[in-house]
């Protein structure tokens, strides 16, 4: 019999279950995201800043494939929770939300990342998608587009209040307004927004960096006005990303785009953690175990020899590695491999006969697999080939043995964010509580055998 580090699923019908094994037989991980989860999670963002009648819209933001966590699956639990709008960076991803039947009654969809030389914008503009305007070029482009299609496009400004990413510098807007007034005037342009980027909105706590989202909100209201004083009044303003949405009030206007907060975690754990801010993580990524065996002391785990087990001991093969998204940095040393260099690896929760346990990546990570020392004999802990074990979920932490994607984090010297946007798509994808909070109108719009 086989262990398992997870409380078991809590399968909507036996065809779910049944996808659920077929996962298991398709590939050694499966990532599952909690569609309830998501929805609760954009219903309270709405809650945040005031309800559904605030004045304030909100957009969930499903760029990079819904942050790993499935493009439709996510945008479809966020219009769940009360999102209005939905926010692409790239082009043919808001496309993809159109051509799954998203329809602009629904939902308004922002876009933002292109080059005027290559994007799609007819099909943009046909689609009602909105496309943000942040260079000379850009601008040019879109209203070329837009006089063939014989369709105005809806377009929002994008100002650079310090970001020093895409947008228009203060310096450089009074060109940019003597383009966009007479474009507007022509009816070639709808000018919707404007919009910015806040830097360091996710550390509330570090005086100077306060201080430079206040120099940036400053700077966004100067942009406003030079707007209006030119005959252009943004109808929608919008730079409030999750830290924001969530720590500065003053900043929400008329729209807020949660990115990370949709996806249940919190923008730095400097923050604090999700449950301080009511959110719930969506995703859990879990794999069964490989190669169990037992090894001498002094035994060298996986390339370099960073990592020498102390005493005998059991390791477990973790079939996941650096071309499924495991980074390669949450690799683990030991003072003995590294030469009087230690560092944990990435944490994994493994249920044993006394319980769960904590082990970490021990050696570095490879391509397709990584390792852990079990620190004991596996067949006495009653781990075994097949036994199911998880990376990260929704818990409490690794020091609860609950690892979560910020420990993972941690583990690796990066953020949240990229440890699930890296997953690859050869990890299969299962979604929980769909039924509970999608119509069947919206079920019909994914993959059934993806649901459990």
């Amino acid at each position: 019999m086989t262990l398992n580090a997870l409380q078991p699923w809590p399968f909507s019908s036996t065809l779910g279950e049944s996808n659920y094994e077929a996962a298991l037989r398709r590939y050694p991980g499966q990532a599952i995201v909690d569609l309830k989860a998501m929805c609760d999670n954009m219903r309270h963002l709405v809650e945040v800043v005031g309800g559904p009648k605030s004045g304030t819209a909100v957009m969930g933001v499903v760029k990079a494939d819904g942050y790993g966590h499935g493009l439709i699956p996510s945008a479809l639990a966020a219009l769940a929770g009360g999102a209005t709008w939905l926010g692409t960076a790239q082009p043919r991803e808001a496309l993809l939300l159109r051509m799954a039947g998203i329809d602009p009654k629904r939902c308004h969809i922002l876009t933002w990342m292109f080059n005027g030389r290559n994007a799609p914008l007819p099909e943009l503009i046909a689609s009602d998608i909105d496309i943000s305007l942040g260079s000379l070029d850009g601008i040019e482009a879109v209203a070329q587009a837009a006089r063939k299609l014989g369709k105005p496009a809806r377009v929002h400004i994008k100002t650079d209040t310090g970001f020093g990413r895409n947008g228009f510098t203060e310096a450089g807007f009074q060109a940019a307004l003597d383009r966009l007034v007479p474009l507007a005037k022509e009816g070639v342009l709808d000018i919707v927004g404007q919009w910015s980027h806040f830097s360091v909105a996710d550390a509330p706590d570090v005086p100077e960096f306060v201080e430079v989202t206040d120099r940036q909100l400053e700077s966004f209201n100067r942009f406003t006005e030079r707007m209006r004083q030119a005959g252009i009044e943004p109808r929608i303003r919008h730079i409030a990303n999750t830290a924001a949405t969530l720590s500065r009030p003053e900043t929400r206007f008329e729209l807020v785009r949660p990115g990370i907060g949709l996806y249940g975690y919190e923008a730095d754990p400097a923050m604090g953690t999700p449950s301080k801010y009511q959110l719930r993580p969506a995703m859990t990524l879990q794999a069964q175990l490989s190669t169990v065996k037992g090894v001498e002391a002094g035994h060298g785990i996986s390339y370099g020899r960073t990592y020498l087990t102390d005493e005998a001991t059991s390791t477990a093969i973790v079939p996941l590695g650096y071309a499924d998204g495991i980074h390669r940095s949450a690799s683990g040393f030991d003072e003995a491999g590294a030469k009087h260099t230690s560092k944990p690896g990435g944490p994994v929760r493994v249920m044993t006969a006394d319980g769960p346990r904590l082990m970490r990546v021990s050696g570095r990570v490879c391509m397709d697999q990584f390792i852990l020392d079990l620190h004991g004999d596996a067949e006495a802990m009653g781990v075994r080939e097949g036994d199911t074990v998880e990376l990260f979920g929704p818990g409490r932490g690794e020091e609860h043995c609950e690892p979560t994607a910020d420990d993972w984090a941690r583990a690796a010297d990066t953020i949240s964010y990229e440890i699930f946007t890296c997953l690859r798509i050869r990890i299969p994808r299962l979604y929980l509580h769909a039924a509970e909070v999608l119509d069947a109108q919206d079920m019909s719009k994914l993959n059934a055998k993806t649901l459990l």
